[in-house]
């Protein structure tokens, strides 16, 4: 007798898409601040939408910052950034 469990969970595993990042990315979304530029202090996914397009054809910074500013980007062009500014530290921040 075999136990199809451990395949039946393999195999919802394997149809589970690589979104590329993981959910302490979500809350660095709503805690991390802009150390530069005109919008320097302002939390990640409340920086916008035009300011991350700049960035997509003069270059992202490098490291986590960069890459958090691209998943941003990504989260506001598919209308999903709503979901993130609910973990925001402060909830009286304006935008």
């Amino acid at each position: 007798m075999t136990d199809s469990s451990n395949h039946n969970d393999s195999a919802a595993n394997a149809s589970m898409p690589d979104v590329g990042f993981d959910q302490s990315d979500l809350k660095k979304l709503a805690d991390w601040r802009i150390p530069f530029g005109i919008y320097q202090g302002r939390v990640l996914i409340d920086l916008p939408e035009e300011y991350l397009f700049w960035f997509t054809r003069h270059g992202f910074p490098d490291g986590e910052l960069g890459r958090l500013m691209q998943l941003c980007l990504e989260l506001k062009v598919e209308g999903l950034d709503g979901l993130i500014k609910p973990l925001k530290k402060n909830q009286h921040e304006t935008a």
